[in-house]
């Protein structure tokens, strides 16, 4: 599988992480670790945009599952959004869409936040 990489950008409180890659321990501990140094800042809005992200495993959406715990903690909001069909299936088998929202495009997240 291909190396993971996150692109970030902050939209007023917003935080955007772009993935490419394959999403598994690796790609979630870096998720995690930005989203960690933000939330220490006081952000606590984040929103991942998937379109480069087509495989994600167990081990990642446990590490997501870590992030809305930590989000809940400080009445944060996760949101994804560009999810390929089954990361999306995945999402919805795993629970994560019970406790963080999943959008079609950022047009569509950035009118949530």
């Amino acid at each position: 599988m291909s190396q993971f990489n996150v692109n970030t950008e902050v939209e007023n409180d917003l935080v955007i992480l772009i993935t490419e890659g394959y999403l598994n321990n690796e790609g979630g501990e870096m998720i995690s670790n930005i989203c960690y140094e933000h939330i220490s800042n006081g952000n606590t809005k984040f929103l991942l945009d998937m379109a480069q992200t087509k495989v994600v495993n167990s081990i990642g959406v446990s590490i997501l599952i870590e992030i809305i715990e930590k989000l809940q903690e400080v009445d944060g909001k996760l949101g994804y959004y560009n999810l390929a069909p089954i990361v999306d299936k995945t999402f919805k088998i795993m629970g994560l869409t019970k406790y963080s929202s999943v959008y079609s495009t950022k047009e569509e997240a950035l009118a949530d936040f």
